[in-house]
């Protein structure tokens, strides 16, 4: 019968590529009744060609039984079928292992070559079972008299170990008879098995360290030398009396060698093993750096990897070393090699100091400049550009290494993380990293906008100095269309547009002329942005004008009511298109916006300008309190208006930490109602027991706390009864009923307020149908004349105007960088602001803005002007002589030291 062998296999699956799966069918089937056969030849050649399907990817783990008979076989070929066949489909699961335990005890002690394919093949099918079994038998084969049997056999027992390592200790023993073997075949099999064996516990390898040493300063075998060296570099840090021993051998090592494996594998030991310390180890270090950086300049791309990934490792103890390759490592960065780039920016982020950080910045934006763009610009000259430029700028296919997506959105994200590191512990100049902020909004061509919309705001908070020279840049960045035109593409960096809207609205004080800026911030095309960034642009539009129109009042002139009317007339008309927008947000600033301006139109149509020889604010200012009607002021009570909303105080930075630290005021009770329970019938108990009697009903008085934080001075009066479960509960206190003459008294008074407001020109009334009477009665609300308020400013404030046209200097500014940033009163910061500079700035934190200068405010009968919120009214009541009822008296206490 003839039988197809593994050649004939082999030819029928290349005839047969159309149908492959049925001829394999085919075949397994034959060898199916092959396998079964008692023939051993027919049986092994069945076995081989299975594990030739087997590698195709066919299970034969149903002929598992099948091949340890082939194993068993004293034919020195069919055994080797066998041990091949188990190596290639036996698992750690494989049922039949277990019978294989006495059939390799037996071939261990066969002839030599059979003891040679048996170490193979267990080396491969070893379990935690049979390495326990066999450990012994394993050890004792180390003093075979052959010395490949030896060498396989020490390569066995690492299998061993790994499986079983309950065996080390005593395999330790026998691995450093094996380094003083005859045989450098024997020799070198140890090393390399002590190197992966020294990693999982490194002291128990330490009584090595003299045989090893030997071998290191006498072995020319480079491959063993390389594995001796990271045998040490693990060694190392658990013995320290080794780095000076292993400093001189490892020293010739690398200015002698000529192999760069070695030499690489030298110098990353002297890094890793703590041995570049002291004033050999400084040497040393130069040596390996030099070393480096002729790597740096190999054309060998691997050799440029290996050098960047050792550099890294070197800067934390030696950054001067590195930074005298800084311009070869900063070339790197545009290699064509993807991977060397990004070793090459891990490697400038961790040489980054104060003194090179400019250079390294400007050296990596460059990189981001497209082919076509020539020299990288200014940041005066980016923020010139228009629209005709804005192809330029417009991300163009190349095959620069500079013009993937994903390595301009890594190198525009290293660049942040370079300057901002530590709260920018290492920018010196401030206002030229506001420029850099802006020249890679513009060159990035990555999403980072949001990145850099938040830095711009931060470092704008953080450091006074440089809010000027911001808003500079803000307003041009408004003012350029670049980023409206393509707020929709991808990578446009629009988020940018944000931080300048809210920037010249936070510090529209360091504006020249506000009102200018108004076209930019209400401009239609503003539509194509975040609906957040609309939101912010409506925002800062109140805010910018908020502030020129305070600032006009201050040096009011009747030639500018026409250029204020013009300005809010064109306010409500851009925010009456915004107030349509489909978000919610924008919707409600427009809303706001309209309400106010419309307001503000009414004020300026009425408004009728003084004579001349007429008011005089400055003057009737110090008049006081006690004074009889003040005059009124020769400009527009309007103007303002919307200051005060945004400029009562400076918005500075705030401590990570400012939430948690803030003290609990005293008497302040967290767990008493804000809003007290429905009225009705609560479940509840009162301090002590009720007492009932028939047909009678007791009240009992108690002490109740109010909804605020403090107790109430006085008693109530409350109710007790039984619901139908028989539980006591207690009763709302019944309203108070107003009498007659109150109700009369009421409406007199109310009367008489809506006649004086019927005819205040600054008083909107509602013409609406009542739906009933109100019960809430403004006229009763106490109101105190406060005569000790301190008088309104004599002057207007100046600081503000001067503030702007101060000339620059002509040394740089000094910065002072708020790091912590402002903590709650009562607070105790962990830190002072850090200074940058030797010349520390005047202001501090939680400074109050200058406020707004005084005018008449509008008022109501028995009410006084005043510049600031009163002190709280606390309430106490009074009892009236002869009817027995209480009135509530206004008394006023001084809260500071509560607040």
């Amino acid at each position: 019968m003839w039988e197809r062998t593994l050649q004939d296999l082999i030819r029928g699956l290349r005839a047969n590529k159309k149908d492959e799966n049925k001829f394999i069918s085919l075949a397994i089937d034959e060898i199916r009744q092959e396998i079964k056969s008692k023939d051993m030849e027919l049986k092994a050649g069945a076995v081989l060609k299975l594990t030739y399907l087997d590698m195709l990817g066919y299970d034969m783990s149903w002929a598992s039984f099948h091949v340890i008979e082939v194993m068993s076989s004293p034919r020195i070929h069919l055994k080797t079928v066998g041990y091949l066949a188990a190596t290639q489909s036996f698992r750690q699961d494989t049922d039949v292992l277990m019978l294989t335990t006495n059939l390799l005890k037996k071939d261990l002690t066969s002839k030599p070559e059979d003891v040679a394919i048996t170490l193979n093949g267990l080396s491969h099918i070893v379990t935690p079972d049979l390495a326990r079994d066999l450990a012994s038998d394993l050890i004792a084969m180390l003093n075979h008299s052959r010395p490949h049997i030896r060498k396989r056999a020490v390569i066995a027992l690492y299998k061993v170990i790994v499986k079983y390592p309950e065996v080390t200790s005593h395999a330790i023993g026998r691995l450093k008879e094996k380094l003083d073997d005859p045989d450098p075949g024997v020799v070198a099999a140890t090393v390399n098995v002590l190197c992966e064996l020294v990693y999982r516990s490194p002291q128990d390898y330490l009584s090595l360290a003299p045989q090893l040493f030997h071998l290191l300063t006498t072995s020319s075998n480079n491959w063993m030398l390389i594995k001796i060296i990271k045998l040490f570099g693990a060694l190392t840090p658990y013995e320290p009396r080794l780095v000076k021993k292993l400093q001189p051998p490892i020293t010739d090592l690398i200015s002698t060698t000529p192999a760069i494996s070695l030499l690489y594998e030298c110098v990353h030991t002297c890094i890793t093993g703590d041995m570049l310390q002291g004033i050999s180890g400084d040497s040393l270090a130069r040596m390996c750096v030099t070393k480096l950086a002729g790597f740096l300049q190999d054309p060998d791309q691997n050799l440029k990897y290996i050098a960047l990934l050792a550099m890294v490792k070197i800067v934390p103890t030696h950054p001067e070393l590195v930074a005298e390759y800084q311009g070869m490592i900063l070339s790197s960065v545009d290699d064509e090699d993807i991977s060397i780039r990004m070793r090459a920016l891990d490697l400038l982020s961790a040489m980054v100091s104060r003194n090179n950080l400019q250079p390294m910045v400007q050296q990596l934006l460059s990189h981001l400049v497209r082919s076509d763009s020539g020299v990288l610009p200014s940041a005066t000259q980016s923020l010139s550009q228009h629209a005709s430029n804005a192809a330029a700028i417009t991300p163009k296919t190349s095959n620069s290494p500079s013009q993937s997506p994903a390595y301009r959105l890594t190198l525009s994200q290293r660049i942040l993380e370079l300057c901002s590191k530590d709260v920018y512990e290492n920018v010196v100049d401030f206002e030229w990293y506001l420029s850099v902020l802006v020249d890679l909004a513009y060159v990035a061509g990555a999403n980072v906008g949001a990145q850099i919309r938040d830095q711009l705001v931060d470092v704008t908070g953080r450091v006074r100095a440089a809010r000027r020279y911001a808003v500079q840049l803000m307003v041009k960045l408004l003012s350029d269309d670049i980023f409206l035109f393509n707020a929709s593409d991808e990578g446009s960096c629009a988020e940018v547009l944000w931080a300048a809207a809210w920037i010249c609205g936070e510090h529209c004080r360091e504006l020249a002329e506000p009102q200018k800026l108004l076209t930019y911030l209400l401009q239609p095309n503003i539509v194509s942005l975040d609906p957040e960034t609309i939101a912010v642009y409506l925002l800062a539009a109140m805010k910018v004008f908020g502030y020129w129109a305070a600032e006009l009042a201050e040096r009011w002139d009747t030639d500018d009511l026409a250029k204020v009317k013009d300005a809010v007339e064109m306010i409500i008309t851009r925010a009456t298109a915004f107030a349509a927008n489909s978000n919610i947000e924008v919707q409600e600033r427009a809303a706001n916006m309209l309400q106010l301006f419309t307001f503000i139109r009414a004020d300026l149509n009425t408004y009728l300008p003084k004579p001349a020889n007429g008011f005089a604010y400055a003057e009737s200012s110090t008049g006081g309190f006690d004074s009889g009607v003040p005059a009124e002021p020769d400009f527009p009570k309007s103007l303002f208006l919307i200051q005060p909303l945004f400029g009562s105080y400076e918005l500075n930075a705030v401590a990570k930490t400012a939430q948690s630290s803030v003290p609990v005021p005293d008497g302040l009770d967290l767990d008493a109602w804000i809003v007290p329970p429905p009225e009705g019938l609560t479940n509840g108990v009162e301090e002590g027991e009720a007492e009932t009697k028939a047909g009678k009903k007791k009240g009992k008085k108690g002490k109740g706390k109010e909804t605020g934080a403090a107790k109430a001075k006085g008693k109530k009066r409350v109710d007790r009864g039984e619901n139908s479960n028989g539980d006591t509960v207690t009763l709302a206190p019944p309203p108070q009923i107003e009498t007659d003459e109150e109700r009369a008294e009421r409406e007199r008074r109310k009367a008489e307020r809506l006649e004086r407001q019927r005819d205040d020109p600054y008083y909107i009334v509602d013409d609406r149908p009542s739906s009933g009477p109100s019960v809430n009665d403004v006229d009763s609300i106490p109101v105190v004349r406060l005569d000790d308020l301190p008088p309104f400013p004599q002057a207007p404030n100046s600081q503000l105007p001067s503030l702007r046209n101060t000339p620059s200097p002509m040394a740089p500014p000094a910065f002072v960088i708020d790091r912590m940033g402002e903590m709650p009163e009562g607070a105790i910061p962990s830190a002072a602001p850090v200074k940058v500079s030797s010349s520390p700035g005047s202001f501090k934190n939680g400074e109050a803005a200058p406020a707004p200068p005084s005018f008449v405010q509008y008022e109501v009968e028995d009410e006084v002007p005043r510049t600031g919120t009163p002190p709280p009214i606390m309430v106490t009541r009074a009892k009236k002589k002869g009817n027995g009822k209480k009135k509530r008296t206004p008394k006023v206490e001084n809260t500071a030291a509560s607040t």
